[in-house]
């Protein structure tokens, strides 16, 4: 039996650079000038059935035939305001630098119009950043938005550091963990899950600290020779 685990290097200056820079970000206090939002990003395979599922019935679960047809995949962005408790899941057909533009876009001028800037925690991915702005719109809309936005990266190896991934754990286990045959239902499904979450306010409260890192994981940080 094996595990499989991310693990970060040791005595690494460029993992512990981006370990505290993430870490000040959550630290910051609540202000709806410039909020804090996690992004996380996951794929959902689009299975529909071969044979109609039977109901569950009292003392016998669901059962579905074994076989099923691929529809494809589609792509989930998400994005989440802990202190808020806030969140929203964006359903497209993929996930290339386009897409995440506009999900940023919109999430710009729809969600947090009236922001003086907006502050993005997400993985280091290479659709991730103000380059994919110029590629999905003209110059001065993508100069806008690289205006908008301060984005923090988490270091390679530990995207554990997002909160969205918390997110997007719950979304899996709730919403995703089933047969879904196309977009538009998953689309309907993510967002019957987002209203619900959001209407109870479900926030993460952020323990994790710059003071526990440098003791719990002391052996990332470069050893300084007098």
């Amino acid at each position: 039996m094996k595990q499989y685990w991310a693990i970060p290097p040791e005595h690494s200056a460029e993992f512990v650079a981006a370990l505290e820079d993430v870490l000040a970000v959550y630290q910051r206090a609540p202000d709806p000038a410039h909020p804090v939002i996690c992004m996380d990003e996951t794929s959902k395979q689009l299975v529909g059935e071969t044979r109609v599922s039977l109901p569950a019935v009292p003392g016998r679960p669901q059962r579905e035939d074994y076989e099923y047809e691929r529809h494809g995949v589609a792509n989930l962005f998400l994005f989440s305001e802990p202190l808020t408790g806030w969140r929203e899941v964006q359903v497209t057909e993929r996930r290339t630098r386009i897409e995440w533009a506009e999900a940023l876009r919109e999430l710009s001028d729809r969600q947090y119009p009236t922001a003086e800037r907006i502050t993005v925690v997400l993985d280091n991915l290479n659709t991730h950043g103000p380059a994919s702005f110029y590629e999905a719109f003209a110059p001065d809309e993508a100069r806008r938005l690289t205006e908008r936005f301060e984005f923090h990266y988490t270091p390679k190896h530990g995207s554990w550091l997002n909160i969205a991934e918390i997110e997007l754990s719950v979304l899996s286990r709730q919403c995703l963990d089933r047969r879904i045959q196309d977009a538009e239902t998953l689309r309907n499904e993510t967002r019957a899950w987002q209203q619900a979450r959001n209407a109870a306010s479900k926030t993460v409260d952020w323990q994790f600290t710059t003071a526990d890192a440098r003791i719990k994981l002391k052996r990332l940080y470069p050893v300084i020779k007098p």
